[in-house]
C-alpha cells in the first residue's frame, strides 16, 4: 500500500509540474463527458415531453377530422358528357358516430365533439371562449379529470337542463379565489349553470402546435346536444343552403359538417390501423363516396416524432463519443511524449530499486488524474450546459444521475486505456541506456 501512495503522489507532482499540459490532454475528455450528459439530458427531456403528450391525446385514440372544401373540380356535361355528376355528402354527424360504435366491437368509447367560438361574460368580465359540445365520453378519452362538481347527467345530456364544465384555467380567470359550483355564466346568448371545474392539465405550447391541442385549462365543456340546439347545428344550415336557389350563395364554401372532431378509443393499439381502415370505409360509404373526412392516428404520429428525435440523440451521442475517443488519443500521445522525455527519471528510479510494476503505476496514475479530473470538470459543465439549452433554448432538459455515472466510467476507462500502453512502453526501458539518455 505505501509503494501504491507513493507512486500516487510522484504521478500527482508530475502533473502539477505541468499544469498548462495536463489541461490541455484533459480538454478532448472534458469536452466529451460535456457533450454526453447535454446530449443524454436532451434526450430524456425529449422522451417526457412524448409521454406527456401521449397522455394528452388519450391512449390507443384516433382522431377523424372533417375536410371541409374538396379542392377537386368536375368537368361540365356539355364539355364532357361522360363527366360524372358532383357527389353530395352529409358530412361528419352524430349519426356516424352512432353507426362507428355499432359496429365496431373493438371501440372502447367514442366521442363527438363541436366546438363553437364566442365569449363568456361574468361579473361585470367579458372575454373570448371556446365552448365545446361533448358527451361524458371526452373526459375519459381525453383523460380529463375533474377537480371538483360532477360530470353531465342523463338528464343534461338530454337537453333538458342547461349546464356546463369548465377548464380550470377559465374558472380562475372568472372566479379567482372562488367556490364556482353552482354559479352560472352567461356564454354567448344563454346563461349555464357550473356543475364542475376540471383539474389542470399540463399542456405546452409545443404539444398544442405539434398536435393541434386546444388549451383544455380554457375551455368550457356542456352537453353536445345543448350546444347543437341552443347555439349552432351546422347540419341544419346544411339543409336551408341546399334549399338556397341563389347561385352565387349555393358557390360559396360552406362547412356543412355537424362535428369538427371525432375521437375513438380503441381497447388495444394492436387494433388501431384495423380499426381505422374499417372506420374509412364506412365514412366513405355513409358520405355517398365523398372522402370528406381526414382520420389521423396520434400514437403512430408520436411514434414517429420519438423515432426521429432518438436518431437524432444518437447521432449527437456518437459525436460526444468521437470527442471521448479523441480525447484518450491525446492523453496517450501526450504520455508517450512524456514518457521520453523522462527517459533518465525512469532510468533513475529503475537504479535506486522501483520495480517495473512501479513504473507502471505511475503513468497509469498520471493517466487515470488527468482523465478523472477532465471527467468531473466535464460533469459540471455538461449540467450547466443542460440548465442553459433548458432556459435560453426552451428545450426540456433532465439530467439523470445514470447520465453523470455513464460519463464518469467512460472518463475512467478511457484513461486506463490509453495510459496503459505509455505506462508499459515506460517499464520496458533499460535502466543503463535511460541513464545515458540525453
Amino acid at each position: 500500500m505505501d509503494r501504491l501512495i507513493s507512486n500516487l503522489n510522484i504521478a500527482l507532482d508530475a502533473i502539477l509540474a505541468n499544469t498548462i499540459r495536463s489541461i490541455l490532454t484533459a480538454l478532448g475528455i472534458i469536452f466529451g463527458v460535456a457533450a454526453v450528459i447535454t446530449m443524454l439530458a436532451i434526450g430524456r427531456g425529449a422522451q417526457v415531453e412524448i409521454l406527456r403528450q401521449i397522455e394528452l391525446v388519450g391512449v390507443n385514440n384516433i382522431e377523424i377530422k372533417p375536410v371541409v372544401e374538396q379542392k377537386d373540380e368536375l368537368i361540365s356535361e356539355e364539355i364532357n358528357p361522360l363527366a360524372e355528376k358532383k357527389r353530395f355528402s352529409k358530412g361528419l354527424d352524430l349519426e356516424d358516430a352512432r353507426g362507428i360504435e355499432k359496429i365496431l366491437p373493438t371501440i372502447k368509447a367514442i366521442s363527438p365533439e363541436v366546438v363553437f367560438d364566442t365569449y363568456v361574460i361574468s361579473g361585470g368580465r367579458r372575454r373570448s371562449a371556446k365552448l365545446v359540445g361533448v358527451e361524458n365520453a371526452f373526459f375519459e378519452v381525453a383523460n380529463i379529470h375533474l377537480r371538483r362538481g360532477q360530470f353531465f347527467s342523463s338528464q343534461h345530456l338530454e337537453g333538458k337542463e342547461a349546464v356546463c364544465i369548465i377548464g380550470s384555467g377559465m374558472a380562475k380567470k372568472l372566479f379567482p379565489g372562488e367556490n364556482v359550483l353552482g354559479k352560472q355564466i352567461k356564454v354567448g346568448k344563454q346563461w349555464l349553470s357550473i356543475i364542475g371545474v376540471t383539474s389542470g392539465v399540463a399542456i405546452s405550447q409545443k404539444a398544442q402546435e405539434n398536435l393541434g391541442i386546444r388549451d383544455y385549462n380554457m375551455d368550457i365543456y356542456t352537453p353536445i346536444t345543448t350546444l347543437l340546439s341552443r347555439y349552432r347545428n351546422r347540419a341544419k344550415l346544411r339543409e336551408e343552403n341546399g334549399r338556397d336557389d341563389d347561385e352565387e350563395e349555393s358557390k360559396k364554401v360552406l362547412n356543412y359538417h355537424q362535428l369538427d372532431r371525432l375521437l375513438i378509443q380503441v381497447e388495444e393499439s394492436d387494433f388501431l390501423a384495423s380499426t381505422a381502415e374499417v372506420i374509412a370505409r364506412y365514412l366513405e360509404r355513409n358520405h355517398n363516396q365523398v372522402v370528406d373526412f381526414e382520420i389521423i392516428i396520434p400514437q403512430q404520429l408520436l411514434e414517429q416524432q420519438q423515432r426521429t428525435k432518438d436518431i437524432f440523440n444518437l447521432v449527437l451521442s456518437a459525436i460526444a463519443g468521437i470527442s471521448l475517443l479523441v480525447g484518450g488519443i491525446g492523453i496517450m500521445n501526450i504520455m508517450l511524449a512524456s514518457v521520453l522525455e523522462r527517459t533518465k527519471e525512469i532510468g533513475t528510479r529503475l537504479a535506486i530499486g522501483a520495480k517495473k510494476q512501479d513504473i507502471i503505476q505511475q503513468f497509469l496514475f498520471e493517466a487515470l488524474l488527468i482523465s478523472l479530473s477532465g471527467g468531473l470538470i466535464g460533469i459540471a459543465l455538461g449540467v450547466l450546459a443542460s440548465f442553459l439549452v433548458s432556459e435560453f433554448a426552451e428545450i426540456e432538459t433532465i439530467v439523470s444521475p445514470l447520465s453523470i455515472l455513464i460519463s464518469f466510467g467512460v472518463a475512467s476507462a478511457t484513461g486506463l486505456v490509453f495510459g496503459l500502453s505509455p505506462a508499459r512502453k515506460a517499464a520496458e526501458k533499460n535502466p543503463v541506456e535511460s541513464l545515458r539518455y540525453e
